[in-house]
Formats: structure tokens, C-alpha cells, sequence
């Protein structure tokens, strides 16, 4: 296995078993095939021309967003997603177009929509070395239970700040007080399309740093954390190269973080392939 190997994995998507969704003309998602029914029973979706699209009647912004929230809520209570998540994502065609709609982020996977999160590589300058701090998900995850994760990560949603869903992040996940999380640094972003369980889509997670002292000890404050480690980047490098230990997309911010920080160089093998592959 190789670094390469895990930028792939992140990718694994097809484009032949889904049908466009679009709104008023623009490709905002992709929907599985196998909801199609689903999809047309629902009284909201249409499909015309081999594309998905809702129905007429619902023209503006607001008419939208409230049928798609409902609609969000019957996908929960039928057991095709296992949560409402009260927190909005937005419909667009591209990361600089304005929105059509939003809908909750327990559906973004099964609209195919185009989504954003947030990952903090959180490291410590010791005597014997960097070590970055890495967590452990809870068991009772609904998605990816038990993997290894970043100290902070999560979703990003449209109607709030980045830099105000950070520091909510780092509280929650790290219990991280407000002024060391505006220590983070953004330092860029990668982006990947993966077909999760309900549906493809192309993910863009805004990617920061932040250098803590030997001091510092997380601690979860919200249940999304089983246990911390703080491991040398030597063994975080390797566990990525090597194993599928770590939640899919961590696999990504990491490397971008090893580039970054000089831990792969123009001289390894496949570094120009790997480069290029942390944006699509």
C-alpha cells in the first residue's frame, strides 16, 4: 500500500450508476439509481429527461428549502438515513455559486450535493520529535465507528463562519477554550468524490494547523471521541501509508499535512501524483 493507494480509495466513485439532479438548469447533485422510486414517490422530485429535478410549483428559494427539509425528515423516519441533523447545506452548482436551496446534512450523500467540513492537524514540538495529536472515533458512530480520526474535524455548515465552527468544533471534540483555537492556521484545502453509503458527492474540507504545547491534553466534550493519542508523525505517516485505520478522508488532510511540512519530498516515489491528487 502507498500514499497513492489512499488518495485513490478517497475517489472511489462512479458516474454510471447515478442520474443528474439539477435545478434550474444547473448540476447541483447526483442521485443512486437504486432511489429512484424512492425519489418519484415522494410527490417533490420529478424526473424529466433522464435527470432528476423538483417538482414546478416550487420555484423560490424558501419553497424549496422547506420541501426539501420535509422531505429530509420522511428519508429519517423511513430508515434511509439513522439521523435529522438540523444543519444546513447548500444546493449549488460550484463552490462560488450561490445557493438554490439548503437542505439538512443528514441528505447531502443521497442528493449528491457538493459539501464542506473542517480538519485540524493538531501537533506538538517535542524533544524527540513532532507528534500530532490523533483521536479515536466512539463506537457508536454512525459512520466509520471506531476509526481513527483528527483531534477536531467535522461538517461546515452554509449559515456559519468558518472560523466560528472551528473553535465550536474544538470545544466540542477537544475542549479546546476559544483563544487557542484562533491559533489555527488555515493553510488550504483538499477535495475528493466518493460514493458513501447513500450516494456520491464531491467533498472540499478547509485543512488547518495548529501547533499546541506539550501542556495541552484534549478531552471530548460531545461523545464523538472514544480516546486520544499523541503519537510521533513518524507513526502517523505509517499508519496512513499502510493500513485503513483512519477515517477515509483523514487520509488526505494528512498527506497534505506531510507535504506541507517537508515528510514527503520531490524525491519519494509518485510525489507529483500525489500532489496533484489531494484537489480533483
Amino acid at each position: 500500500m502507498s500514499y497513492l493507494d489512499r488518495i485513490k480509495e478517497c475517489n472511489e466513485y462512479r458516474e454510471d450508476d447515478k442520474i443528474p439532479f439539477l435545478l434550474d438548469g444547473k448540476r447541483v447533485g447526483q442521485i443512486a439509481k437504486r432511489y429512484k422510486d424512492y425519489f418519484l414517490k415522494s410527490n417533490i422530485f420529478i424526473l424529466e429527461n433522464n435527470t432528476f429535478t423538483l417538482i414546478k410549483r416550487l420555484k423560490t428559494f424558501d419553497e424549496r428549502t422547506e420541501a426539501l427539509k420535509k422531505f429530509a425528515q420522511e428519508v429519517f423516519k423511513d430508515k434511509i438515513s439513522n439521523m435529522y441533523m438540523n444543519e444546513l447545506y447548500p444546493v449549488i452548482e460550484s463552490f462560488t455559486s450561490k445557493p438554490l436551496a439548503y437542505v439538512d446534512r443528514s441528505i447531502s450523500s443521497l442528493l449528491g450535493l457538493m459539501s464542506f467540513g473542517q480538519h485540524l492537524n493538531a501537533y506538538v514540538m517535542t524533544e524527540s520529535g513532532m507528534k500530532m495529536w490523533i483521536a479515536r472515533r466512539a463506537y457508536d458512530r454512525g459512520y466509520e465507528a471506531g476509526k481513527l480520526d483528527h483531534m477536531v474535524a467535522g461538517g461546515l455548515a452554509y449559515d456559519v463562519k468558518p472560523s466560528d465552527n472551528l473553535e465550536k468544533e474544538c470545544y466540542e471534540e477537544a475542549g479546546m477554550r476559544a483563544e487557542l483555537a484562533k491559533r489555527a492556521k488555515p493553510v488550504g484545502f483538499v477535495t475528493y468524490k466518493y460514493d458513501y453509503t447513500l450516494g456520491g458527492k464531491e467533498d472540499i474540507l478547509y485543512c488547518y494547523d495548529i501547533k499546541l504545547d506539550e501542556s495541552f491534553t484534549p478531552h471530548c466534550t460531545d461523545g464523538e471521541v472514544e480516546e486520544f493519542y499523541l503519537m510521533p508523525i513518524e507513526e502517523v505517516a505509517n499508519i496512513v501509508r499502510t493500513t485503513n485505520e483512519f477515517k477515509v478522508n483523514c487520509n488526505l488532510v494528512i498527506i497534505d499535512f506531510l507535504v506541507r511540512h517537508g515528510y514527503l519530498k520531490p524525491e519519494d516515489k509518485d510525489y507529483i501524483d500525489i500532489v496533484n491528487g489531494l484537489r480533483i
